[in-house]
């Protein structure tokens, strides 16, 4: 019995290690760190801003402005972690591409942070706004093609 119990621990562990390898190839990481350092939470207050308070969720790392919004992450952190990775909702959509993203050009759909690249010449969002149903579509089966 205590053989069964230790191969279904290892089993477990080699799972979840493989998930948290996973993750870290495919989210977009600044110095090893999810949405550039901004506090996740922060996207639903109209205003993200930076954190100073680390924690790692399933191998990604995140800061948080305050102690509340780190509580508020660890009790629904699927709510709070970003749309395909932290990665361009709209390349996603549109080419099925990882573009890295201006994490204060953002939008809240279904309760759900998408980023978007920004540049003077050109914004993402302003394109995804004009075809957000069919590119979010897209997006949904893009990533996970790329997140396998």
């Amino acid at each position: 019995m205590k053989k069964l119990f230790f191969l279904l621990v290892m089993v477990s562990l080699q799972s979840l290690a493989q998930e948290t390898a996973i993750r870290q190839k495919h989210f977009l990481l600044e110095k090893g760190i999810a949405l550039s350092g901004y506090d996740p939470v922060s996207y639903f207050s109209n205003k993200p801003v930076k954190g100073k308070i680390s924690y790692i969720f399933n191998g990604i790392t995140y800061k948080f402005a305050n102690e509340p919004n780190l509580e508020a992450f660890k009790k629904t952190p699927l709510q709070y972690e970003p749309a395909y990775g932290g990665w361009c909702a709209y390349a996603m959509g549109a080419k099925g591409e990882k573009v890295e993203v201006d994490p204060e050009n953002y939008k809240i759909i279904d309760g759900k942070v998408y980023l978007f690249y920004k540049t003077i010449f050109n914004n993402t969002l302003n394109s995804w706004n004009e075809e957000e149903a069919r590119l979010k579509k897209q997006a949904d089966i893009n990533w996970i093609k790329i997140y396998k």
